[in-house]
């Protein structure tokens, strides 16, 4: 049996860990914190947890393929809620509208708050985003690209998109079919997931608006963190042996480059505690962060040499007292600006001017994350990236503190803080996060499908990605496609490399 070690527990490295058992192969995954989850662990604190990762749920039918692959299904491990509304969304004119879970549902919404013929062109609006999932999934997310020669392997699925639009700009695509102006922002604000602008977006990022507003959003009880928790318990329940508190340090090979496994360092940070030999490696890394620390003697690709990163975002964890009146479990607060806001984040590198910020409230639907009487606040606000940012976040720091404390008293939040944990940038990076931020590499057409760092690194045989900065990209649907993708590439790997050792 073949021994394959993944670099990380995170929602990637657990996918790519089921999908490798599922092929037989022994696994071991090694992880530098104390639990499973990656950037979305737990942090507890005067009574109140708190989800540090991500804090939406979709296409939760990606979780069940990682689960099935190691013999259980979502329905066995995980309590899920479907969210309804998946989102509030207010306006700065005052106005509100509901992201409302079914067709039905949301086209009564946007019947009695925006008018009939908006709603009629919502029913397009849904067979045009699923058309473009069932074109895309296939041919171009949950795929593997050796080259863009490889996008020629399906050049009817390519005519189809250009076709249907795919390869103009998300914004006007939007614009086009919608009267109402808070739909266009309804419906492109995904964008942002890209790391990009709606202006900017190529229509086939629609594909996140229909996972995210048409598929519907998703809890879990317990909170985000069961998700990881679920998937590792199933995992080692298979036979994977996962430790934590293991820094892996450097890769082991042969002479001639092929990868033998990986030295790792113990909680103590005194040199290196264990050396774990195997036949392939899985790693989970921010790719540039990955490329610096584990290949420092090999160029990177181009797209990690001269990176376009996404924007960042400061995200402030709040436990108060009090419990929030007449808000959903996602809030998104719109603010006046739209157009402007972003050439401000992504062309002036400042903090937005009028800024539209997330809040979420996973103790509405998670009693257990806050005392009676009590609530956690997820509070999010995008803003630069480190290495195109203008923003000295030492001195920006207490101001944007004060800034969303404003804000939050004067959107209707309880703001009684009892505890709290406030993230920028700089913690981002800290925590290995290149240009500080947790959305990494950014869509652009020149880092997307075999543009994007491949995953698969040719010059050191058997060393395989997995996560946001490879194929196909951000959220949490595409990490958990990238493990099953690594998956595939050991799958075709270790039948050859094996033969002679």
């Amino acid at each position: 049996m073949s021994h394959v070690v993944v670099i990380g527990a995170g929602l990637a490295g657990l996918a790519a860990a089921c999908h490798l058992r599922g092929q037989g192969h022994e696994v071991t995954v090694l992880e530098r914190q104390s639990g499973p989850g990656g950037r979305g662990i737990r942090l507890e604190r005067d009574g109140f947890t708190f989800d540090t990762g991500p804090t939406v749920l979709t296409m939760v039918d990606l979780v069940d393929e990682a689960l099935k692959a190691v013999g259980t299904r979502v329905r066995d491990v995980l309590d899920l809620v479907l969210l309804d509304p998946a989102y509030r969304a207010s306006y700065a004119d005052g106005s509100t509208l509901l992201v409302r879970a079914g067709h039905d549902a949301m086209r009564a919404e946007i019947a009695a708050e925006c008018g009939s013929l908006d709603a009629a062109a919502f029913d397009d609006f849904v067979l045009w985003l699923r058309a473009l999932y069932r074109l895309e999934m296939p041919h171009f997310i949950d795929a593997n690209f050796d080259s863009p020669l490889d996008l020629l392997r399906s050049p009817g699925a390519a005519a189809r998109l250009v076709r249907m639009g795919g390869f103009g700009r998300l914004g006007p695509a939007i614009r086009a079919r919608f009267r109402d102006p808070r739909l266009h922002r309804l419906f492109s604000f995904q964008a942002m997931y890209a790391g990009l602008a709606p202006e900017q977006a190529l229509a086939i990022y629609a594909v996140i608006t229909y996972m995210d507003s048409i598929e519907g959003v998703w809890f879990p009880r317990g909170g985000m963190r069961a998700v990881p928790e679920a998937m590792a318990a199933a995992a080692t329940a298979a036979g994977v042996q996962i430790h934590y508190d293991q820094t892996v340090t450097r890769l082991l090979t042969r002479s001639d480059g092929v990868v033998t496994g990986v030295a790792t360092q113990g909680a103590d940070g005194s040199g290196d505690a264990e050396r774990v030999r195997c036949d392939a490696v899985v790693c989970t890394l921010d790719l540039p962060t990955a490329y610096h620390r584990l290949l420092p003697d090999l160029t990177p690709p181009l797209a990690v040499q001269r990176p376009t990163y996404s924007p960042s975002a400061v995200v402030w964890h709040l436990g108060v007292r009090g419990v929030p009146r007449d808000k959903a479990h996602h809030n998104i607060h719109f603010g006046g600006a739209w157009e402007e806001a972003f050439e401000d984040l992504l062309v002036r590198g400042t903090r937005m001017a009028d800024p539209s910020r997330l809040v979420s409230v996973p103790s509405l639907d998670d009693p257990s994350a806050a005392p009676e009487g009590c609530a956690t606040l997820y509070v999010l606000e995008p803003v630069p990236n480190l290495a195109a940012g203008r923003v000295d976040w030492s001195s920006e720091r207490p101001r944007m503190q004060a800034d969303l404390m404003r804000f939050l008293e004067q959107a209707g939040y309880p703001t009684d803080v009892v505890t709290d944990e406030f993230v920028d940038p700089t913690d981002w990076a800290r925590a290995g996060m290149a240009g500080g931020t947790p959305f990494a590499l950014a869509h652009t057409f020149a880092q997307t499908g075999p543009f994007r760092p491949s995953n698969a690194e040719r010059r050191r045989p058997g060393l395989f990605f997995a996560g946001s900065g490879t194929v196909p990209g951000v959220g949490v649907p595409m990490v958990l496609i990238s493990g099953k993708l690594a998956a595939r590439r050991i799958a075709d790997y270790l039948p050859a490399s094996l033969t002679g050792r």
